[in-house]
This record gives structure tokens, sequence and C-alpha cells, in this order.
């Protein structure tokens, strides 16, 4: 059933494999601890997040007061949920790039001055390496001034702080509609217009999000735009308080309607957080996933208390020896003081082969079978998946379980991923550093991977 759900609907298959490498259990668990004892910079830290933030600064520019707010918030900032959420493209699940967040908004202490925003940055897809993001804060003041580009008004998350805020994660249940049984929703105005995939937007929840980002902008109606894919786009008409009635559960539900715009402006767009259905609820009601495959403050939120297991520890033990089939018989290869090796064969005669293969061509089955995993392993696809999401010590775990902490890698397309691994660290360090401008960077389309591996160009996924 798992595997038929996902060739029905790819981008199950594609969240699937998001969770599986894009935030490791190391990273959240580490991040967690630092959290909990107050170190927000221990967090960003152990979450691959850097903090352009001075707090001295802030409250030289801004004001104490706005500082202290700013610390405050900070001290309950989850890093590693904030990558957990942030938006990610097709076809490798990494972070959109080029992208600035708005997370929180703080008002002017002034009311001359414009508002300020602590936003999360993610680097142009040139300078990628190791998905980092970078943590800032933006000035509405300024907007003509600095290198980077103002908040994308399709991305933010400044009505989402359940999606990072350690003290509101619990919210999550309600705006994502896992409290309401799953079923397939009788047709209305809002489905028939969204017609086919209806399930993946969160259509019942339109209208009170729309009415969030209106009241926002200090409005009480009008129409917010919802963007449905590449060109397809529906204006959502939302009443005065009126048309807010509230449910018998204290819940509160906002009349809507598909309409134009009124006099020809362009409205507010709905962000993607609140258009889509989430794919960890999509994941968890299509059977892909479990409670325990989620980020744990997501499980809490999503799962019925009780119901969501924790990760199992992880395996310290000793890989065991393969069994390869060699000259009639079932040989053992394994690691033998760090090294692998073929077991069943003397170090003379695995000499006297060696040279023999040189000479031949023809090696035997073991020594065949030790060098395919120094050169293109079975496992090569999660090595490169880890390496793509900047797991670089879980990357070099799997291949010294594999190869022995004591191998030399010989040529092969093994080596050439942690070679060009090592290349984008360096292009990503320099700039970080300042040394490329933004602008500046690599334009050149080729591919990062031989082999079939992704292009550059890469398109967005949503949900």
């Amino acid at each position: 059933m798992h595997s038929r759900a996902a060739d029905a609907d790819p981008r199950l298959s594609f969240w699937r494999r998001v969770r599986e490498f894009a935030v490791p259990p190391s990273m959240i668990e580490l991040a967690t601890a630092r959290r909990q004892v107050g170190d927000w910079g221990g967090a960003c830290a152990a979450a691959r997040v850097d903090a352009d933030i001075s707090l001295r600064a802030v409250a030289h520019r801004h004001g104490r007061e706005l500082a202290a707010r700013l610390r405050a918030d900070l001290r309950h900032l989850a890093p590693d949920l904030l990558r957990w959420h942030l938006p990610r493209v097709a076809p490798d699940g990494l972070l959109r790039p080029g992208l600035t967040i708005s997370l929180i908004r703080y008002d002017p202490e002034q009311p001359t001055a414009g508002a300020v925003h602590l936003v999360a940055r993610t680097p142009p897809a040139w300078a990628d390496a190791g998905q980092r993001i970078s943590l800032g804060l933006w000035d509405e003041s300024r907007r003509g001034s600095g290198p980077h580009p103002h908040p994308d008004q399709r991305f933010r998350l400044d009505l989402h702080r359940h999606l990072f805020d350690a003290r509101r994660t619990g919210e999550l249940r309600a705006r994502s509609g896992a409290g309401r049984a799953f079923a397939p929703a009788p047709p209305d105005e809002l489905g028939t217009t969204v017609g086919a995939h209806r399930d993946r937007y969160a259509t019942d929840r339109w209208p009170a999000e729309a009415a969030l980002l209106l009241g926002a902008e200090g409005r009480t109606s009008g129409a917010v735009a919802v963007r449905l894919g590449t060109g397809r786009r529906l204006v959502l008409r939302v009443g005065d308080r009126a048309g807010v009635t509230s449910g018998g559960d204290g819940s509160r539900s906002v009349v809507a309607r598909v309409g134009p715009p009124a006099g020809g402006t362009r409205p507010p767009v709905l962000p993607d957080a609140a258009t889509w259905v989430p794919p960890d609820l999509a994941l968890l009601r299509a059977g892909l996933i479990e409670p325990a495959g989620l980020h744990p403050l997501v499980a809490a939120a999503l799962v019925p208390e009780g119901q969501a297991p924790t990760r199992p520890a992880a395996s310290d033990r000793t890989p065991a020896a393969r069994l390869v089939p060699c000259r009639g018989a079932a040989h053992r290869v394994g690691l033998v003081d760090g090294v692998l090796t073929a077991l069943d064969h003397g170090p003379a005669e695995i000499r006297r082969e060696e040279l023999l293969a040189a000479l031949t061509g023809t090696p035997l089955p073991c020594l065949r079978a030790i060098d395919e995993a120094h050169r293109q392993p079975e496992c090569l696809p999660d090595v490169r998946a880890r390496l793509d999401h900047g797991d670089t010590a879980a990357a070099l775990a799997t291949v010294e379980a594999l190869l022995g902490p004591e191998a030399l890698l010989r040529d092969g397309a093994l080596r050439d991923e942690l070679e060009a691994a090592v290349e984008r660290r360096l292009t990503h360090g320099l700039f970080r550093a300042g040394l490329i401008e933004a602008g500046r960077g690599p334009t050149a389309e080729k591919p990062r991977r031989s082999g079939g591996r992704r292009q550059r160009t890469r398109h967005a996924t949503s949900g």
C-alpha cells in the first residue's frame, strides 16, 4: 500500500526522502539540548544556522526594548525545526535557494521608523554547500540598501511561528487540520475551483488563514491571492467580521468566496505554509512515515499523546562480513585493521592475484567486490543524499562502515562525490566571506554529478 501511495503521488515520495536525509536525528538532538539550556547560539551552530546578529548592535540601533524581545525570541527559536519546515525544491529536496524569509516582525519604538524583521536566508544555488541557513535582521526603512532582497511574501513564516518557535509548536495540530477526521470532502465552491488534486490543498483552512493574513495588515476583509502552482492562481474574497462565526468547539470559521480582486489592485499572497496540506500530515495519512520518523515537536503536535514513539537508538554494531561467490565457494569480505579485506585469501595470495589482475585484467571475485565498493558502492545514493543535505559526518560514517577508517579511496564515483563536496564547501566559504558577491557567482548550468545526477537547474515543489 505504501509504494502504491508513493507511486500515485510523486510528491509524497519526494517528501519521504526529504524527511529521511534533510534534518538528521543527531542534529535535532544536539540543537534541542543546546536550546533547552538557553544556548541559542549553540543550537543554531548545531543546526548549521549562521546567526549574523549582534544583540549589542541591535540595542544601539533599534533600542534596548527591541533587543530584549529579539533575545527572548532567539532563546526559543528551534533552528532544527525551522530547517525542517523551510521550502524545498525538486528533485533532491534541497532548500529553495536565494530566499529571504520573514520569521518575526518587530514594530518600531518610534512611529516614524520602519518595522524590523528577523529573517532566515538561504544562499544562492551555486553556494548551497552544506545547506546552511543564515539568520539576520531586515529593516523596512532601509529597503534600498544592502545586498539582500526583501522578504518573499509567498514564503513568509511570521504568521506561522509554530513552525519554528518552540513555545508554539502545539498550534500545528489545529493550523494543519490534523485534529479533524480525514475523509474526502464534499464538493464546494473552493474544491470545485481547485479541481484535480484538491486533497493537496488545505482548502478548509484557506478562509481562516486568509483572515489572519489580512489581519496582519490591519484589515478585516478583502481579497487574497492563492497560488495553486506555476501559472495557476485564484482570488479569495474574505468578508468582514460579520462573516466570522464560532463553532461549538470554540473554533472560528470565516466566510470566503472565490472572485476577482476589487479595483484591479494586487492582493496579498496566501503563504505556501497555509496553501498546502503539510507534507508530514500527508505522509502520515498515506502511511508512508511513522511518527518516529518525524521531528519530535512535529510528532507531538500531529500524533495523539502516547502514540508517538521515540526514535530508536543508533546501532554501533560492527557490520558483518559480506559473502561473495568466489571459485565455487562463498568467501567473506570484511574489515580487518580498518581496511576492507578478502578474509578467505592470505596476503601472499592477494598480492599474487593483484599482480595477475594488472597483467590480465581479471581479478578474483573477492577483489572485484572490494574494488567496486571503493569506486561505486551500493550505498552511493545515500552518501550523495547526505552530502547534498550537508550531513558530511553521516556520509563519512557510511563510507567508513563500508571501507574502514584506514581505507585509501580509489578513483571512481565515490571519490568524485567526496571531492566535489569539498569544492562546494570552499565556494560556500568564499560566498560567506564576501569574496564572491551574491550576483556574481558561477552561472554555468552544468551537472554537479556524473551518471545522471541532478542538474543545477531545479524546480520548486510546494507543500
